[in-house]
């Protein structure tokens, strides 16, 4: 489901430029995300932001799963998008997840201690995983355009040996929630209500719902397809 958070005000600007962008860059280290979108026909340079998540945070004075994840997603993108050297042409894409679960946010376990912890109370029970995304589109005039993507996770009655197991095995640790879906732990997940790729970190089909709103076709951020492939700025400008 998408949804944009209200109390975060617009998020989109309208004032964007004609043509496509030279570059796509994933401003996120998520091995999983860029898996899925080159899963999607991308394939877009990965630049990781360096931004401080809980000044972030604090700076906005959110403390709502849907506006934590907007809030750092569109910090990450607009980092990235500070520091990209020329050609400025650019659409740099930020993203977020968190589990939301009896109204408390999840990002990453802060230790062995945390994941075991939440896996004892998500146990047999569901949450919302929600991911914030944000596009920037760095020519002159380019626009920004943001939206969180939220789906259900119903997950396994998981015993304790598994808990410990799963635990040991280091995986939830590095990932938002302490779970899966394309790992170890999609075994532990029964099910989802909504879309997969938004669990595993991405909605593509929210990306490219976004691009659209950015005036870029979705054909054209297709690796092998686009500006960038063919050498060229990908601005209508360029060619006058």
């Amino acid at each position: 489901m998408l949804t944009l958070p209200a109390s975060l005000g617009p998020v989109k600007s309208t004032d964007t430029p004609s043509g496509e962008p030279s570059r796509l860059v994933l401003a996120s280290a998520s091995p999983a995300r860029l898996r899925t979108l080159r899963a999607a026909g991308l394939d877009p340079e990965v630049i990781v932001s360096g931004v401080d998540e809980d000044e972030v945070v604090a700076r906005y004075g959110v403390s709502a799963a849907e506006d934590v994840v907007l809030v750092l997603a569109r910090a990450k993108a607009e980092d990235v998008a500070a520091v990209l050297p020329s050609p400025p042409d650019c659409l740099v894409l930020g993203c977020d997840s968190v589990l939301e679960l009896d109204g408390e946010v999840m990002g990453k376990p802060s230790d062995p201690d945390d994941a075991r912890r939440r896996w004892h109370r998500m146990s047999g029970r569901s949450g919302v995983l929600h991911t914030g995304h944000w596009l920037v589109q760095t020519a002159l005039g380019g626009g920004c355009v943001g939206a969180v993507a939220s789906t259900t996770v119903h997950f396994a009655e998981v015993s304790e040996q598994e808990i410990e197991a799963y635990v040991a095995s280091g995986e939830p640790l590095a990932v938002a929630g302490a779970f899966t879906v394309d790992g170890l732990g999609a075994a532990f997940v029964r099910g989802i209500d909504g879309d997969h790729h938004n669990v595993v970190g991405v909605s593509v089909p929210v990306v490219r719902e976004l691009a659209a709103e950015l005036g870029i076709s979705w054909p054209s951020l297709w690796a092998g397809t686009g500006p960038a492939a063919r050498g060229d700025a990908g601005r209508t400008a360029a060619n006058g």
